[in-house]
């Protein structure tokens, strides 16, 4: 298992998009994605100019969207 990187929520946004999440709405500063053939739900906090902390990121990539870290960073 590789290293997860520091990455910020728009880079985070567009490798979900890129494995088939759906923008779903936005509710203040927390983007919710839907991808509809994992039928998986996730949430991604947008905090200009801050990176996502790595723990909350291993947790968006494996219990959320559903992903193993090397499937994530394949679309990095």
């Amino acid at each position: 298992m590789k290293n997860l990187p520091s990455l910020k929520s728009s880079e985070v946004i567009k490798i979900l998009e890129k494995i088939g999440f759906k923008k779903l709405r936005q509710k203040g500063s927390h983007v919710i994605l839907f991808n509809s053939k994992l039928n998986k739900l996730t949430v991604v906090p947008l905090h200009k100019g801050k990176e996502i902390k790595k723990s909350l990121l291993r947790k968006i990539i494996i219990e959320d969207a559903g992903l193993t870290i090397d499937e994530f960073l394949h679309n990095l």
